[in-house]
């Protein structure tokens, strides 16, 4: 089913909203991490605040994606590298474990003298064995699930070939459609929607599972820390990637349409 200019709005309140939320939530996970690093209370609080806040996310694109779950699936909101990296609406879990790996090596180059000298900061180059065996094996689990959904996903695209649709096509003239033509094209699609629907539902839970798993194995000033990583990767993101748009003209078009509204900063 093709979304409406209303449905639209819809899902463009609902990630512009996000949006906000995430720049909102990233000044005050900084501000805990520079004024209460040793308060777990404290941390904890932020924590379960970001979760809360990811979880209502995913209700609510839950909700529009009955409809709507094609619009989410390429979303013309966000900037041509953000789409470029989407996968099913979103960012690809195992991502959020490849950023641990990452900030693991980048903090112990930079911390590396202290380190040896004894120095500990609590952060996540001070990961334990145990805790990087428990992230190894959350990757191994977290692969598989999105392997299984891209097979889904394989699966649906090659429907389009199989399904009722390849007869309408192969069946349709210049002659004007029939009513109960198009009502035939029309609950294809939408059972086609529908299915996309069910993927895209299936991805934001392992997003949000694979984040809690991720939380569950750091300490809380650990989790500050990845979150705060995770914040500023994705807005710089939005950024960079409409600031290129820009460069290249590519958001004039979806100006004009009222799909894009001013910069998000930092």
């Amino acid at each position: 089913m093709m979304a409406s200019s209303s449905d639209q709005v819809q899902i463009l309140e609902c990630y512009q909203n996000w949006m906000i939320e995430q720049q909102q939530l990233l000044q005050e996970l900084l501000q805990v991490r520079s004024q209460k690093p040793n308060d777990e209370q404290e941390l904890c609080c932020i924590i379960e605040k970001l979760i809360k806040h990811f979880q209502e996310y995913t209700n609510r694109r839950a909700q529009l994606a009955v409809d709507k779950a094609s619009s989410i699936f390429s979303p013309m909101w966000c900037t041509s590298i953000e789409n470029s990296y989407l996968w099913f609406g979103g960012c690809r879990p195992s991502l959020l474990i490849q950023l641990v790996y990452t900030l693991c090596g980048s903090q112990l180059e930079s911390q590396l003298s202290e380190h040896l000298q004894g120095v500990r900061r609590g952060n996540l180059v001070e990961l334990s064995a145990d805790q990087l065996s428990r992230v190894s094996e959350l990757r191994c689990s977290t692969i598989r699930e999105e392997q299984r959904l891209s097979r889904r996903m394989a699966g649906l695209q090659e429907n389009i070939a199989d399904s009722p649709l390849t007869r309408f096509a192969s069946n349709n003239s210049d002659v004007i459609e029939t009513e109960s033509h198009i009502e035939q094209v029309d609950q294809a699609l939408d059972s086609h929607s529908k299915d996309l629907a069910s993927v895209l539902v299936d991805s934001d839970k392992l997003r949000m599972n694979t984040l809690k798993e991720l939380i569950g194995i750091f300490t809380p000033l650990q989790a500050v820390d990845f979150l705060i990583a995770g914040k500023k990767l994705h807005l710089c993101m939005h950024q960079w990637g409409q600031r290129r748009d820009h460069l290249h003209g590519h958001r004039k078009t979806l100006r004009s349409c009222g799909y894009i509204r001013r910069p998000l900063h930092l």
